[in-house]
């Protein structure tokens, strides 16, 4: 793979930032095709998305798909923290 972009995404605290991690990590390998792949790791309060690809097409739609699932990720967090603030632990 000849492209890379890292996505860093930083959460106000550790568990929400866990709940994001687990909620896009069970998607790694899922969606990887001949021209991408993603990796999904969490450190403290920052989840970080590699994205890999083979030409800047298959990079383009690959950061737009990680991009979007973190971004339901935080929503449903959000949803969950509010009805239920002990949830992710």
């Amino acid at each position: 793979m000849s492209h890379l972009s890292v996505l860093r995404f930083s959460y106000p605290d550790e568990r929400r930032a866990r709940v994001v991690e687990r909620s896009v990590r069970v998607e790694v390998g899922e969606i990887d095709d001949e021209r991408s792949r993603a990796s999904v790791a969490r450190e403290g309060d920052t989840v970080e998305v590699r994205v890999e690809a083979s030409d800047l097409v298959a990079l383009r739609a690959g950061v737009n798909s990680w991009t979007r699932m973190v971004a339901v990720a935080e929503r449903v967090s959000g949803l969950g923290a509010a009805a239920d603030p002990r949830a992710g632990e």
